[in-house]
């Protein structure tokens, strides 16, 4: 059995995150990955971060090159002669003036794949503006979504732009193209944008604007806090239980269950209003929890006398119990209920383990496909490793 990019060869010049991420992704297929780094202290990331960069480099091999000196960039041009992918994550025309751009390389390679991960892309104003992960999900929308409704935005530990929009995304191109050029024998540009890929990421918010004629506001989509039945709850314990009970037949079982364990505590607090009295919305209230009806929640009228009570009421009883005591009473609820776990716990998680996600120093592949082996990655390379294997010296 070979891995599933077997034979493919690729030329990673990129730094810190994103890029090596994608080409880490790409190594994980099977690709033989040639990372190429100043001879000058390397990829910045070796020294900001040494845990990372070991992460996300694993299974590359190293060569330092120098591509402002002429008889390096003869060197990075004779490797382009024989891969099958160039990544590099500069400014746009950077590679240009160093005389190792795509129309230089396509001159001696015509099938060769190019890709060129920056923040906002070759083309538009803000080209050449430089930018991290929060700047990317600021300008693409992302960020003015996330959080609770009145708080500032919040940040994420995940690199939301970074990972999805830029290297993953950058992943998918590079491999159509390679499929591509090996059915045409001609290479592609891939210009990849992480503003790009973060906008690609909201096809809920666009169509919420689509029928509404405007975003939500931050906390008051439906998928970020509207509903009751799609929400975070705080424990007794101070922990928290994700509920995603949306269809009306999970929300049904959920309701029911509920029910079960505190049948007064939970028709009584929601059929109040906020001054804890009984108002208009008592009766409606009451049918909707008797029978479940998730359609009682998604109308306008319904949603203002029955979200917040209901919400309130849901709160209220979560708070009655331990995180790990609603995990044991709904295990056999099928509503879509969830912990909210730590890292550390989510990685001690049976589900996790069965999967073979977690090694010792970083995650498996997320990718499982049969027949096809999950190369076992040797450790990061120290930088300039592999110099006499690809260079002769």
């Amino acid at each position: 059995m070979n891995a599933l990019l077997d034979g493919v060869r690729v030329l990673d010049l990129t730094r810190l995150l994103p890029g090596p991420f994608a080409t880490r992704f790409l190594a994980q297929l099977g690709a033989e990955v040639i990372k190429i780094e100043a001879p000058e202290g390397g990829d910045y990331a070796r020294t900001l971060s040494p845990a990372l960069f070991s992460q996300i480099n694993r299974g590359k091999a190293s060569v330092t090159l120098d591509l402002r000196d002429a008889q390096d960039v003869e060197a990075f041009r004779r490797l382009a002669a024989d891969a099958d992918v160039v990544i590099e994550s500069f400014r746009p025309g950077v590679m240009d003036r160093l005389g190792c751009g795509y129309a230089a390389l396509k001159a001696i390679n015509p099938g060769l794949v190019y890709a060129a991960l920056t923040g906002y892309g070759q083309t538009g104003p803000l080209r050449h503006t430089a930018g991290h992960d929060i700047n990317y999900l600021a300008v693409s929308g992302v960020l003015d979504q996330t959080g609770r409704g009145g708080d500032a935005p919040a940040l994420s530990n995940v690199q939301i732009a970074d990972l999805a929009g830029g290297a993953l995304t950058c992943a998918v191109g590079v491999l159509a193209a390679v499929i591509g050029a090996r059915e045409s024998g001609e290479g592609a540009y891939v210009d990849s944008a992480m503003l790009d890929g973060s906008l690609a990421l909201q096809p809920v918010a666009l169509a919420a604007r689509a029928t509404l004629g405007a975003a939500p506001p931050r906390g008051r989509d439906t998928l970020t806090g509207a509903l009751p039945n799609y929400r975070v709850y705080r424990c007794r314990d101070g922990r928290y239980l994700a509920v995603g009970a949306l269809e009306p037949r999970f929300f049904s079982r959920l309701m029911e269950a509920l029910m079960r364990f505190a049948p007064h505590g939970v028709t009584d607090s929601v059929a109040g209003t906020q001054g804890g009295r009984r108002g208009p919305a008592h009766a409606s209230v009451r049918r909707a929890l008797a029978g479940g009806m998730m359609q009682a929640l998604t109308t306008a009228k319904a949603a203002r006398l029955l979200n917040r009570p209901l919400h309130w009421s849901l709160a209220a009883l979560f708070r009655t119990r331990s995180r790990d005591a609603w995990v044991r009473l709904l295990t056999d609820v099928d509503a879509c209920t969830s912990p909210v776990l730590t890292l550390e716990e989510a990685l001690a998680h049976p589900q996790v383990v069965a999967r073979s996600m977690v090694s010792d120093d970083g995650f498996g592949c997320p990718l499982h496909v049969d027949g096809a082996p999950r190369p076992d990655l040797s450790a990061a390379p120290a930088l300039g490793a592999d110099n006499a294997r690809w260079l002769n010296r």
